[in-house]
């Protein structure tokens, strides 16, 4: 999930359309919208999916949607626009439209922005500010008196790769990843962002254990970007080298577990880019000097990483990991016969995220938007993690888009993905290799209810009888547990942990 409680899908509406400014109201709302593909941007004829985004306020409706704070939007799938040919969108014909929360004639849009994209790139997870998608200038939707109301729209522009702005102490390392792109049939590649400890310049003999950090969705190497080292304080005098990895891929955040539809992403880490990092940098090529921490998706991601690779990272501090345990997946059961990701078993909506008691988000609402979206969200992303690949090359579904009910066959493919069910089926084996190298740290209130799959994997690694830390913070929700004192502790364990293999030198006698 994400780190805090910021972006994602669409603004829920209510309430029918009056007059646009006509003297009469009328009972539904009449729209038109023109929409144009420039040839400046497009030569050749555009399959695929084309979206108008709706948003109030100074910011371009195109980097939405919004998790907490939504704005309708639309979507139509298209073959073969032609660059300069006209694509209607209007309520006379409301066929193939994708909606949400609703069709266009009961929105009242009085007063929205609205702004045209085209998905022109699908290895990109973010629609309007993906890499190569198109996008229209922003206009706002107004009628002429007696007329519908619209705005005519050309996609012109194309959205830029982003830039990694390198200095003295943020270095990109940036390798082509022979193992992905043998996956996926073309070049694929392998970042992550590498911030230099302070004393990197001034002690050129001198080599360091390495963080790897992991970003919750959303999230990527960019989160490393910085124009000045690290403050530390840490036992021992001991400083770290930071790596932010990059966890985004068209499906969603791939959490850096191998699977049927994003590849060898968690192989491709440990043998192709940390080997990369240790020939490029002074770090110490040692499992005991190599520590993971994350929040959110980048929570699971470390643990799963920690788990999966035992031999090769020495400790992981987790913090509001995504699902650990199946068997509450935002408290539904995926194993149990009749569960519903839409409803509970006494037919009440399942919610999906909360504040302070109240529900923010609701499971089918959440879905409805994502589908419109399409590839790349939250949900979707699970499924193209834990689910195989299905025969018309897409992940396969666990529940059912219109009425929630789960595939209980189709979840039992993602046991093999359940953390706390790999610890219990195989601890004899990796209870040795993971003693001290587990931690886990959850608010009891998390936003998301992630909350319940943390409490059992606690009881079920106490009935193990190991020794990993998994806490549950009284009061704290996502975007409020890892507060400065949080990662301060957990700097100074991981240091401590450092320290055991590696002793500090002793001072000189004088």
């Amino acid at each position: 999930m994400r780190n805090s409680l910021k972006n994602g899908v669409g603004t829920l509406l209510a309430g029918l359309v009056g007059c646009l400014l006509t003297a009469i109201p009328l009972t539904a709302a009449e729209y038109n919208f023109e929409l144009t593909l420039d040839p400046s941007v497009r030569t050749e004829p555009f399959t695929g999916r084309v979206y108008l985004f709706f948003a109030q306020g100074d910011r371009e409706p195109r980097f939405g949607p919004n998790w907490f704070n939504p704005g309708p939007m639309l979507a139509v799938d298209v073959r073969d626009w032609k660059p300069g040919e006209s694509l209607p969108i209007n309520t006379d014909d409301e066929s193939g439209q994708i909606v949400f929360p609703k069709a266009l004639c009961d929105l009242d849009l009085a007063g929205y922005n609205v702004q045209a994209v085209a998905r022109f790139n699908p290895l990109v997870r973010e629609v309007g500010a993906g890499a190569g998608n198109g996008f229209s200038a922003v206009a706002r939707v107004e009628g002429i008196e007696g007329k519908p109301a619209g705005a005519k729209l050309a996609i012109h522009k194309v959205v830029e790769e982003r830039t990694f702005p390198e200095n003295d102490w943020c270095r990109l390392l940036d390798l082509r990843s022979e193992l992905l792109s043998k996956f996926h049939g073309r070049d694929v590649r392998q970042r992550a962002s590498v911030v230099l400890p302070a004393s990197y310049q001034k002690e050129p003999e001198r080599r360091y254990p390495v963080i790897f950090v992991v970003q919750g969705f959303g999230g990527n190497h960019f989160a490393g970007l910085r124009k000045e080292p690290v403050a530390e304080d840490n036992p021992g005098g001991v400083e770290f080298l930071r790596v932010f990895l990059d966890a985004e891929c068209g499906l969603g955040h791939h959490v850096f577990a191998d699977s049927a539809n994003n590849g060898p992403v968690g192989t491709a880490l440990v043998q192709e880019l940390i080997p990369a990092l240790d020939a490029q940098y002074r770090t110490i090529a040692d499992p005991t000097a190599r520590f993971l921490t994350g929040h959110s998706s980048g929570g699971w991601s470390t643990l799963w990483l920690q788990v999966a690779y035992p031999d090769t990272f020495g400790g992981c501090w987790s913090t509001a990991p995504d699902p650990v345990d199946f068997r509450d997946f935002q408290q539904i059961n995926l194993y149990r016969p009749g569960e519903n990701m839409y409803r509970d078993p006494q037919g009440n909506r399942r919610p999906l995220g909360r504040s302070n008691g109240q529900v923010l988000l609701w499971y089918d609402d959440f879905d409805r938007m994502e589908e419109l979206v399409g590839p790349g969200g939250q949900l979707h992303s699970f499924e193209a993690v834990f689910s195989p690949r299905g025969d018309d090359g897409r992940p396969v579904r666990v529940w059912n888009r219109q009425t929630g009910e789960v595939d209980t066959r189709a979840a039992e493919a993602w046991k093999k993905y359940d953390i706390r069910h790999i610890l219990e089926t195989n601890w004899s084996t990796l209870g040795p290799k993971l003693a001290g190298k587990l931690h886990v740290i959850m608010g009891d209130a998390d936003t998301f209810y992630l909350e319940g799959a943390t409490r059992l994997l606690q009881e079920s690694q106490a009935k193990l009888k190991s020794d990993a830390v998994v806490e549950l913070v009284p009061g704290k929700d996502h975007g409020t547990l890892l507060t400065r004192e949080l990662t301060t502790r957990i700097r100074t364990e991981m240091a401590q942990a450092f320290l055991k293999h590696h002793p500090a030198p002793r001072p000189e006698a004088k």
